[in-house]
């Protein structure tokens, strides 16, 4: 039988867990919602974009917290204003990893911490600022507010009130986030300083350039900046920036990759890409570095139709990707309108000294000539303003390479025969000796 001194101290003990437990367990019962809340009536109503929006942003605990605490007012935009109103790039900025504190915000922007009736009439007449969960306020009434309902009361529960709005509130936070993302204001490049030079005839200090604006384009060609073949040389060393750079190439480039694989039918590009060569890590240095690309990507079928003779010489897969990487950031309709302008356009590509052109055919754009040919076929696969992916439906190869080695063979030994049999063909008039 236990002493007295053992059992004061095990239920001391137990009446210590239970206290400490007590708080995580009142919470948890503090934040159950019951199936009548207004968040469950949102998530079943017609508002769907909005409710898709909220379960993207993780914002559901949020908000159960929020409702336990005190009631909530929902200002939904209709689906419209979410599908076809917005601004497509807007709405890919924001649902971006990376960007998922500005749509958070602005979730939150459209809901007040208390529970508001609106008149079934208009807008109040007298201008009005309420204060939402995003620390910012909404203006309300007036000549030209800036919030609008168009359904007054349109979902009402006992803890919070849905009302429907014309179109989505944005808050001033998340545009000027967007803002700096789209103008590559936060991202741009500075070009390192190299170190002091000697001129040998004056042995003084070269004067340094002029310096160059943030964000232009790099001084040496792309050329220069890229890593020699395998057979001549590793890779040049990091610059002088060394880890330091402004554009997140690496990054950049690991999204476009898991952009082809997530758009379905490029996984070939992507595999030759990642793991036949080493361009995905190239790519990205020269991104980091501040260059742009604009990558002509072959879908699957298109990539099924190489021949293993196509792949089997060394070098051979990297210079079929190098002719379809353009030095420059082209979309969709820029090459459109280019073509459409000038008939024919000839671009550069890192294959240095072979060029690409592009043409308009049947309102679409057309790369390459005669059967070595293809169209753009999925365009704007990937855009974020230095890497610019576009699809295509053939494989792309140089004039004098349209032709597949097989044939190029057999037409080298034709040639080879014929001049055989002309050089032992006897002249008339001359014996053979």
């Amino acid at each position: 039988m236990p002493s007295p001194m053992a059992t004061n101290l095990i239920l001391s003990l137990l009446l210590f867990i239970c206290t400490l437990r007590s708080p995580a367990l009142a919470q948890r019962q503090q934040t159950q919602i019951n199936s009548n809340s207004v968040l469950v009536a949102l998530l079943d109503s017609h508002y769907t974009e909005l409710a898709e929006l909220v379960e993207k942003a993780l914002l559901l605990q949020t908000l159960e917290q929020s409702v336990a605490s005190h009631n909530i007012t929902i200002f939904a935009p209709k689906n419209e204003a979410l599908e076809r109103d917005l601004d497509p790039e807007f709405k890919r900025f924001l649902l971006e990893p990376r960007n998922l504190r500005s749509l958070q915000t602005l979730l939150l922007h459209h809901i007040l911490p208390r529970k508001i009736h609106w008149p079934d009439s208009d807008s109040p007449a007298e201008p009005t600022r309420h204060y939402t969960l995003s620390d910012d306020s909404v203006e309300a009434g007036g000549v030209n507010p800036e919030l609008r309902v168009v359904r007054p009361n349109d979902v009402v529960r006992a803890d919070g009130v849905i009302h429907g709005i014309e179109r989505l509130l944005v808050p001033k936070s998340v545009q000027q986030e967007f803002n700096k993302r789209r103008s590559l204001e936060s991202i741009s490049a500075v070009k390192p300083e190299s170190a002091p030079a000697v001129d040998p005839r004056t042995h003084r200090l070269k004067k340094p350039s002029p310096p160059v604006p943030a964000g232009s384009p790099p001084v040496l060609p792309i050329y220069d900046a890229m890593a020699p073949g395998p057979s001549l040389a590793p890779a040049p060393a990091p610059g002088p920036g060394g880890p330091h750079h402004h554009f997140d190439g690496e990054a950049q480039v690991k999204d476009f990759i898991q952009t082809l694989l997530l758009y379905g039918g490029y996984n070939e590009m992507a595999d030759i890409m990642v793991n036949l060569t080493n361009l995905a890590s190239e790519m990205g240095r020269l991104v980091s570095e501040g260059y742009v690309l604009t990558v002509l990507a072959p879908n699957d079928e298109a990539m099924a139709k190489l021949t293993a003779d196509r792949l089997a010489e060394p070098g051979a897969p990297e210079q079929i990707m190098y002719y379809h990487m353009i030095p420059e950031y082209q979309t969709e309709e820029s090459m459109y309108n280019a073509v459409r302008r000038f008939g024919s356009v000839r671009y550069e590509t890192l294959r240095l000294g072979q060029k690409v052109v592009a043409t308009e055919a049947d309102g679409s754009v057309k790369f390459g000539e005669g059967e070595a040919s293809a169209y753009l076929f999925d365009p704007d696969i990937f855009t974020d303003g230095r890497i610019s992916v576009q699809g295509i439906d053939g494989v792309l190869f140089p004039a004098e390479e349209a032709a597949s080695p097989v044939v190029a063979e057999k037409k080298a030994e034709a040639r080879s025969v014929r001049r055989a049999k002309l050089a032992a063909k006897p002249r008339r008039g001359k014996s053979p000796d």
